[in-house]
């Protein structure tokens, strides 16, 4: 049977782990097809200096996306750019030109990706995206295909690597959050630039796109609650261990009778559950269905090999779809459309609350922040307090019963203009649905 053939653009990690695989396994690749994925051209700003395997053979090298797009000689194109830029020319102009596309690029996919769909139908090709989350994990498939016939009432992800090995580093040596970001900066983990991890973007983008397979609805990242994890400090996680809870950077979708709530912000979740136990740069997504009940899927979020794996998976996927021409393609957001997302407020969502405080230590302040809770009427469950040796910047504990966050909210307004506070305090919900 005739080859399908492949051409690459965007020799990074991704797009050298990917080429690394197709020929260090085309046997076994082919074995299963029944034909062979071949590479047929190459895409990189700097492609002359870029090691191609030699077990692809003969593949052009391009520095011009263009190229590689327009080539006759290329059946499906594997976006692995990254970016929203460049990126989305190349989706939409290899759409425009009847050839197939994989993609392993998050962002572009959680802000347009319903709508470069509905324009791949029209154009009679395919779209796939497994590589876009949580690479070493096949969620997509899952969520796509695995658990379909179920109802998911809810989600709740590990979603970004660099976020969780900061955390867990942070709770293993006790060591303060710039320490090991500049670690995970060391060791490739976190860019320069590490906003997009530990302010929680990345992960708010990876959060759409699996709502959005979940759940059937079109979500817009910037209207999912989002925090990051810069204030999170050893003492809070010495605090959550007396609680019997860890912190992570939780990803949560859930379903309510007001609609569908979303977030990615830090939280306190119990280390009975299975969420607690993920370390360092690994990924992790637990799901609850109505019929099926708990599912969990882990494995690597990132690296060239795990989410190669991913982008490799998906070209076979689509060259079955072209060798067949099976016109029942599955929409790669599993739903055959998705519904208008009605943002609902975080603040209509009712949880246990970990207050901790930073004081200058003085009479009265436990009554002072008592008194404030309760003219807002929030329960305060229990104050803890381990020994310290500074008395101008005295961390403490106030857990808080089942609160309405709005009321929370209000009253750490009234608290952040009391003059014993040496920062603002710092609210994580307990998450105790897990």
């Amino acid at each position: 049977m005739q080859d399908v053939k492949v051409g690459v653009i965007g020799l990074g990690n991704v797009g050298s782990g990917t080429l690394t695989i197709l020929a260090e396994n085309g046997e076994q690749i082919a074995a299963k097809l029944g034909f062979r994925l071949r590479v047929t051209a190459v895409c990189s700003r700097s492609v002359a200096e870029k090691q191609i395997p030699a077990a692809l053979g003969n593949v052009q090298r391009f520095t011009d996306w263009r190229d590689v797009v327009n080539s006759p000689g290329v059946d499906i194109v594997a976006e692995l750019v990254g970016g929203t830029g460049a990126a989305r020319e190349i989706v939409e102009a290899a759409i425009a030109t009847g050839k197939s596309v994989v993609t392993a690029n998050k962002e572009l996919m959680a802000l347009e990706g319903a709508g470069i769909w509905d324009r791949a139908i029209q154009a009679g090709i395919n779209l796939a995206m497994e590589a876009s989350v949580a690479g070493g994990i096949p969620i997509h498939t899952v969520l796509r295909e695995g658990i379909s016939g179920d109802r998911i009432t809810a989600l709740y992800g590990i979603l970004n690597g660099t976020s969780n090995f900061i955390l867990t580093e942070i709770e293993k040596r006790a060591s303060d959050f710039a320490d090991v970001l500049a670690e995970a900066q060391r060791l490739g983990y976190a860019e320069a630039d590490p906003s997009a991890d530990i302010d929680g973007f990345d992960a708010r983008s990876k959060l759409a796109l699996l709502a959005a397979l979940a759940f059937g609805e079109r979500i817009t990242p910037s209207d999912i609650y989002t925090e990051g994890i810069r204030r999170i400090s050893p003492v809070d996680f010495q605090y959550a261990h007396k609680l019997g809870h860890t912190i992570r950077l939780v990803c949560a979708a859930r379903a309510t009778r007001e609609g569908l709530l979303l977030s990615v912000r830090p939280a306190l979740i119990p280390l009975s559950t299975i969420l607690a136990s993920v370390q360092g740069a690994y990924n992790a997504v637990w799901v609850r269905g109505h019929y099926g009940a708990d599912t969990f899927y882990y494995g690597r979020g990132a690296g060239p090999h795990p989410t190669g794996v991913a982008v490799v998976s998906d070209l076979m996927r689509v060259a079955r779809e072209i060798r067949s021409g099976s016109p029942g393609r599955v929409s790669p957001f599993a739903h055959e459309e998705l519904a208008e997302y009605k943002p609902i407020p975080i603040t209509l969502q009712t949880r246990a609350w970990y207050l901790r405080f930073r004081v200058k230590d003085r009479p009265g302040i436990i009554a002072t922040l008592a008194g404030i809770l309760a003219e807002k009427r929030v329960s305060l469950d229990a104050v803890l307090q381990l020994p310290s040796e500074t008395k101008t910047d005295l961390p403490f504990v106030i857990t808080l019963e089942p609160t309405n966050e709005a009321s929370v909210r209000e009253a750490l307004e009234k608290m952040s203009a009391l003059d014993f506070l040496t920062e603002p305090p710092l609210a994580l919900p307990m998450e105790t649905a897990l």
